[in-house]
């Protein structure tokens, strides 16, 4: 893994000996909130972190130059009026989020620290490996945000193999010898709790627990392109110090061996198809898929994906909007993307969200029933959120005015074997493949860098 190191991270103001509340304060990742959403946390507590990260809405393309001047200037305000506070020496942060994913209750336990900025691939030592393609529209906000504010406000997630299983254990172990410094709890029922690991020599510890691992992102590989794009900028500019904090990211980092690493699916709603029904679609598509109707609406038809015997893998559950009609689809060859990309290990043509990409969006609904030109989308994460977007409901994961639902892809989610395969073989991928159950909460902790 490359070097870990402990941060003076900018946190809300704590206080020695008690655990401090911070629900009202932090907020979940940009990317899954939209205005309603926005304005809840505001509502809550007009110092939540949602005013400073979530300037512009959506955060899928850039705004105006005055919403991240607004921001860097609520974040300046903030550490005047000492809502925000630097700690005085560098540490290392012990992070728990107890959630329930599926009726299960489950405690997932990472470590927020920094890593030396470095470009994607591997390297001796341990490389940053990254898993999914990206879009440009974030990366050119989180840019516009960072070079505003100077700091990175919330943490990438990072995976590693671990498989010993110490890191996990160290970090559990941590967690149980005393009460946090922080607490706080989401809107989705998650628990997060923080401690602060202070001594170096805990903190060299996890470090060599670590030692040689590469680390997977798992989310936030749009800011983690920013952080590495904004030190390319500095660097243009002038001659950095090797300990500028600029060369490093804030990350949570979680163990593959950790029992709490859940991954859920993104579905996808597709729309804006010029030549789309669900007859054309069906003879668009019969020589190149299998089809298993299915009886019920959406949550049968999720159930039906899940459970169905003898289809294998990749399989998918499409739904179209106008006709309620459901079923489940596989290739009619088995290894359908081989010929178009055989170089590709057999672990990424497998994927059902391969197959969502390469297959029904470009090779079916964008060349045979949108005339060769991209399809809308959105990426919901339930089957609420599908069925909100298919009423013409704007949710955080798309839809509403001017997105015309007509076709929804339903995936199962993508197994954390095959995040691992895939990212091994430095391979990338289709965008929205991983949704990792929960999200990690902005505004425990932020990291300056300017």
């Amino acid at each position: 893994m490359p070097a870990v190191y402990p941060f003076a991270a900018l946190t809300y103001h704590l206080s020695p000996g008690v655990t401090v509340d911070l629900s009202d304060v932090v907020a979940p990742p940009y990317d899954v909130l939209d205005v309603p959403g926005k304005q809840r946390l505001l509502d809550k507590d007009a110092d939540n972190i949602v005013a400073i990260d979530l300037p512009h809405i959506p955060a899928k393309s850039l705004g105006s130059p005055e919403v991240y001047e607004q921001a860097a200037m609520t974040l300046q305000r903030l550490i005047a009026e000492r809502v925000l506070c630097r700690l005085e020496a560098p540490a290392m942060f012990v992070y728990r989020q107890t959630f329930t994913f599926g009726g299960v209750k489950h405690k997932r336990t990472g470590m927020a620290c920094t890593l030396d900025i470095k470009p994607f691939g591997s390297a001796p030592g341990g490389g940053i490996l990254p898993h999914e393609e990206t879009f440009s529209g974030p990366k050119e906000d989180r840019m516009a945000l960072m070079q505003a504010t100077a700091t990175q406000l919330s943490p990438i997630f990072g995976l590693h193999q671990d498989e010993t299983g110490k890191g996990a254990k160290l970090l559990r172990d941590i967690a149980s010898t005393r009460s946090p410094e922080m607490q706080a709890t989401t809107d989705d029922g998650t628990l997060h709790e923080v401690w602060l690991v202070r001594d170096p020599l805990v903190q060299q510890k996890y470090s060599e627990c670590l030692r040689g691992e590469d680390v997977f992102i798992a989310d936030g590989h749009h800011r983690y392109t920013t952080a590495l794009n904004y030190l390319r900028e500095l660097e243009k500019a002038a001659s950095l110090p090797p300990d500028h904090p600029a060369r490093r990211c804030m990350f949570v980092l979680i163990s593959m061996s950790d029992p709490g690493t859940v991954i859920g699916p993104t579905h996808r709603v597709l729309g804006g198809m010029s030549g789309y029904s669900w007859d054309q679609f069906m003879r668009a598509s019969a020589s190149t898929l299998r089809f298993e109707s299915i009886a019920g609406g959406l949550a049968e038809l999720e159930s039906a994906l899940l459970t169905v015997d003898g289809m294998g893998s990749p399989r998918l559950g499409l739904w179209d909007v106008a006709t309620s009609k459901g079923c489940i689809v596989i290739p009619a060859n088995r290894d359908h993307l081989a010929a178009r990309f055989p170089q590709k290990v057999k672990a990424w043509r497998s994927l059902d969200v391969a197959m969502c990409q390469y297959t029904i969006v470009e090779e079916i609904c964008q060349q045979k029933l949108n005339a060769g030109q991209p399809v809308k989308w959105a990426f919901p994460h339930s089957i609420a959120e599908v069925e909100a977007i298919a009423r013409g409901d704007e949710t955080g994961a798309g839809g509403g005015k001017g997105f015309v639902p007509q076709l929804a892809v339903i995936v199962r989610p993508t197994p954390l074997q095959a995040v691992r395969e895939v990212s091994r073989a430095g391979e990338l991928m289709p965008q929205k493949s991983t949704f990792f159950v929960p999200k990690l909460a902005t505004g425990l902790f932020m990291n300056p860098v300017g």
